[in-house]
């Protein structure tokens, strides 16, 4: 294993491996390479409150691609908007969409320095796929974002996808909903919205989804906030949801019978996909 000089020598520039990172934590919870310390402690002390807690990361990639592929299979649609790209990981909303659409146009949007260091080259691996850096809770800038506007056209349906990002909002807690609003308003009809979300399902499980919370917040990370069913339905104002509505990951659409018992972690994360009329 590398001492620690020599990790800091392969530091990218403009990376703080001091300060965790959202993209690298969800790196370490999928098993990722590029990580650090910082961010495997948070991993460490949300594991405290569920052992199981990579299981959040897992299900929420998964959620992922199975929404994409139903949304390029069964929309038509070919331009999506991916917001809060994160690390590269295996099946990126581009491999899954291209996969049924070779021409889809993907944009990636994401301004942690951990991505624009190591993921937007791998993100950016065909001519219909593209990457801007910018702040994903700033609507305006992302709507108005020359990149965006080049590759996006807003006069046509999209797909616009908000994957385990809201829940790291630091601020008002309804200002979420007020960025929905502002991306869903701009949305031409027959448009898409995939989002999914930390869960509280306030039962036998909620005890364990906020002390999961106490630790994201109080970590070095600093952010992770659980809503419950109804939190998260409001994110989809203006949209209505396609069967089986904000449910969890996990049982939105499997790939197949569930032999396993669901353990907390995968309890604890919904999402959904909610069509512009």
């Amino acid at each position: 294993m590398p001492d620690a000089a020599t990790r800091t020598e392969r530091v990218p520039v403009g990376v703080d491996p001091t300060r965790a990172s959202i993209a690298r934590v969800y790196d370490a919870f999928l098993l990722g390479k590029d990580n650090y310390e910082i961010d495997r402690e948070v991993l460490a002390q949300v594991q405290k409150a569920a052992p199981e807690a990579q299981d959040l990361a897992f299900e929420n990639r998964g959620f992922l691609i199975r929404a994409c592929r139903f949304l390029a299979s069964q929309t038509g649609i070919t331009q999506f908007l991916d917001l809060g790209s994160g690390l590269p990981t295996a099946e990126n909303t581009h491999q899954v969409v291209q996969r049924i659409h070779p021409e889809a146009t993907v944009v990636y949007v994401d301004n942690d320095p951990v991505v624009l260091a190591h993921g937007r080259a791998l993100l950016e691996e065909n001519e219909h796929t593209h990457f801007v850096a910018e702040d994903i809770f700033e609507p305006q800038r992302i709507l108005e974002n020359e990149v965006v506007r080049e590759h996006i056209d807003f006069t046509q349906p999209l797909v616009l996808l908000q994957m385990g990002t809201l829940h790291h909002f630091k601020g008002d807690a309804d200002r979420p909903k007020a960025i929905m609003k502002e991306y869903v308003d701009a949305l031409p009809s027959g448009s898409f919205v995939g989002l999914s979300h930390f869960f509280d399902p306030q039962n036998e499980d909620s005890e364990t989804a906020r002390r999961m919370e106490d630790f994201f917040v109080h970590s070095p990370m600093g952010s992770g906030t659980f809503r419950t069913q109804k939190e998260i339905e409001e994110l989809f104002a203006g949209l209505e949801l396609v069967d089986p509505g904000v449910t969890l990951c996990a049982d939105w659409w499997p790939d197949g019978p569930r032999l396993k018992e669901l353990n907390v972690a995968q309890r604890t994360i919904a999402g959904g996909v909610g069509r512009k009329p």
